[in-house]
């Protein structure tokens, strides 16, 4: 793909890095998720009340939600989750727990889904 600007091939290059990190989350934990989610109402209105936050804190009201933006979201969440001694769950993932951090990580997955296919 030939692009017209350095700037547009690194944007290019930006979204193409962000989405290959969110489909990761959404092979990791995403997909099973919002399997589970599907079929429990608490677990998907938590996962909604968390989107609608996204959305608030990314100005989602103010400018399109993109790919980068939610993959550099996801990636602060996370990071600071870490420092503070979270872990990722291992074996099988019970999202019914109410784990904030996962319940946020499914949002992200939610709304990723959502974007269009050049977001």
């Amino acid at each position: 793909m030939t692009l017209g600007s350095s700037g547009s091939a690194d944007q290019y290059t930006a979204t193409q890095r962000a989405r290959s990190a969110l489909a990761g989350l959404m092979s990791s934990v995403g997909a099973l998720g919002l399997a589970a989610a599907a079929s429990a109402p608490a677990l998907l209105a938590a996962i909604d009340q968390h989107a609608a936050a996204i959305r608030d804190s990314l100005e989602a009201d103010l400018r399109p939600l993109s790919a980068i933006a939610l993959a550099g979201y996801v990636e602060g969440i996370r990071d600071a989750a870490l420092e503070h001694g979270w872990r990722m769950p291992e074996g099988h993932i019970d999202f019914a727990t109410g784990d904030w951090v996962l319940t946020r990580m499914l949002a992200v997955c939610a709304l990723a889904q959502a974007l269009p296919a050049r977001a």
